[in-house]
């Protein structure tokens, strides 16, 4: 079990480190990916070159933004939840056949995956099916025999998967203490209607052994939760438990669009869900999402979760992941959008002792905010972005990682504003570029280029174990009024890479001039008298 100490006082801890201010550094970065040359209206001071780059001020105003405005909440919560289930027309469960049905062809469609389900029902595989309407599963009790069983009151056992189908409603609610999914069995649950949970548990349970299905290899089956393309998830007050493994759609909590075959067939409108106030533990993933629109996951505990806590992918848009804690990742990140996960609002999230890092945005992920979170004690990088451009990052606490606080990669118009990077054993900022072409990455699917532009404006960048700042080979970066507190080193606070070389430059402008600074490549002023 993790321990969550009170933010303050690791905040304070990584401040008293620091000691006092050694100065007041202004530092920002141009967020575009071709700078303003020093020349153009706006600069107020003369070119200082050194190497391949030049330092030159510009006008502060440019660098003003006002606080992001961030989405309301308020109408995200359990009574809207409880409005919106139609119980007017009843429903039924019936016990068919998997094959041969839309829900579940995913895994049905290949004989290694069939062979899953016979294997464990030791027959032709079968699932319970809601239809026709709205169904409560604690009054499924006693109609379907051994495949849906009460075991002790309020405490059920579903030995085969459960489909909602379309048009039908499941509830399961407080009337159901836990609902545990047999591993032994084979069961799961798969959503094309819609499905809500509420104030219960739901539980991948090993039979055999009468407890939760722990997890204990990659590949070995066990019950999951997926809600498809055209369906809608509510999962509000509740908590799941050891879902998920891995193999496609099945990896733990999904709300997902059919796979690309499937998509193009049945035509359905992209997954709709809420997940709220609920409790994830021993999850493959604690929750996916696969071209979703408009998702909220709004102030849930993920802990000790076994690859990603909380992981949107492919196409996902304007989604809100707030208000979350995510902690004790097993493999990897605590929160990760990857693949084209644009529009999005990640804020006021704690993601802490996670195996990698605290937040991700990955593989183009564009336009998104990342605000106000607490990163802390991750065992990588705090805040980390791979070739993802044109995103703000803004007013976070990322305070003790065992990496850099905040690390940029191949990514451009990188907006950092008022962060507190502080305590973090390498660099408090790192921006860099790395070429990927020799790597397995599939650079068809995830393109990069190998450009690095920030904007870092206010905040504060303290005793970080190997400086406050270093940015290689940048497009352009612009400073601004940051505070660097505490050198960890006895030499001071120094920079390294392209600020290294033009430290003496930059300093007299940011520190003793107060200024804002632009530093980009010789080359761009050059480009300009062509």
């Amino acid at each position: 079990m993790h321990s969550h100490p009170p933010l303050t006082g690791l905040l304070l801890a990584c401040l008293l480190a620091a000691g006092s201010p050694a100065w007041a550094l202004a530092p920002p970065t141009k967020a575009d990916s071709q700078a303003a040359p020093a020349n153009q209206p706006g600069h107020t001071q003369g070119l200082k070159e050194t190497g391949n780059y030049t330092v030159s001020t510009i006008a502060e105003q440019t660098l003003h933004l006002d606080p992001p405005k961030l989405p309301d909440l308020s109408g995200y919560t359990a009574e809207a939840v409880a409005k919106m289930i139609d119980r007017s027309k009843p429903g039924k469960a019936v016990l068919q056949r998997m094959v041969q049905q839309q829900p579940l062809k995913e895994f049905t469609g290949g004989s290694n995956r069939l062979a899953e389900w016979v294997k464990r029902q030791k027959q032709m595989p079968q699932a319970i099916f809601i239809e026709g309407g709205y169904v409560n599963l604690a009054e499924l009790a006693g109609k379907l025999g051994k495949s849906l069983e009460q075991v002790e009151p309020g405490v059920y056992v579903a030995r085969l998967p459960i489909v909602v189908s379309q048009g039908a409603t499941l509830e399961i609610d407080g009337k159901v203490k836990e609902l545990r999914l047999s591993q032994d069995r084979g069961a799961f649950l798969v959503n094309d209607g819609k499905l809500f949970v509420r104030d219960s548990k739901v539980t991948a349970w090993n039979e055999a052994k009468g407890e939760p299905a722990w997890f204990k290899s990659p590949n070995e089956f066990r019950p999951f939760l997926v809600s498809w393309g055209g369906a809608e998830a509510y999962l509000v007050n509740s908590t799941f438990t050891s879902f998920g493994y891995n193999a496609s759609k099945a990896y733990g909590i999904s709300i997902s669009q059919y796979s690309p075959g499937m998509d193009t067939q049945m035509k359905r409108p992209r997954p709709k869900g809420w997940v709220l106030g609920s409790t994830f533990v021993d999850n493959w993933y604690g929750f996916y999402c696969y071209e979703a629109d408009d998702l909220v996951v709004r102030g849930n505990t993920y802990r000790d979760n076994v690859i990603y806590g909380i992981d949107p992918h492919d196409r996902s848009r304007r989604l809100i992941i707030a208000e979350n804690t995510v902690y004790g990742t097993k493999k990897k990140h605590g929160i990760i959008v990857s693949r084209e996960v644009d529009d999005s609002f990640i804020f006021r999230n704690k993601t802490y002792d996670n195996h990698l890092s605290g937040i991700v945005l990955d593989r183009n992920s564009v336009n998104n905010l990342v605000a106000y979170n607490e990163v802390y004690r991750n065992h990588s990088d705090g805040i980390t972005l791979y070739e993802s451009g044109d995103n703000l990052i803004y007013a976070n606490q990322v305070l003790g990682n065992r990496r850099h606080g905040i690390r940029i990669r191949n990514s451009v118009n990188i907006r950092l504003y008022e962060n507190l990077a502080a305590g973090n054993q390498l660099l408090g900022v790192y921006g860099h570029i790395k070429d990927l072409s020799d790597t397995d990455r599939d650079i068809d699917l995830d393109p990069f280029d190998t450009k690095v532009s920030l904007i870092v404006v206010g905040g504060k960048l303290a005793g970080n174990g190997s400086g406050p700042l270093s940015v290689a080979s940048p497009l352009s970066l612009e400073l601004y009024k940051v505070a660097m507190l505490g050198p960890t080193k006895s030499s001071g606070i120094s920079f390294s890479g392209v600020l290294g070389e033009k430290q003496e430059e930059i300093l007299d402008l940011l520190v003793r001039q107060q200024r804002a600074v632009l530093i980009d490549p010789v080359e761009s002023q050059a480009e300009l008298h062509k």
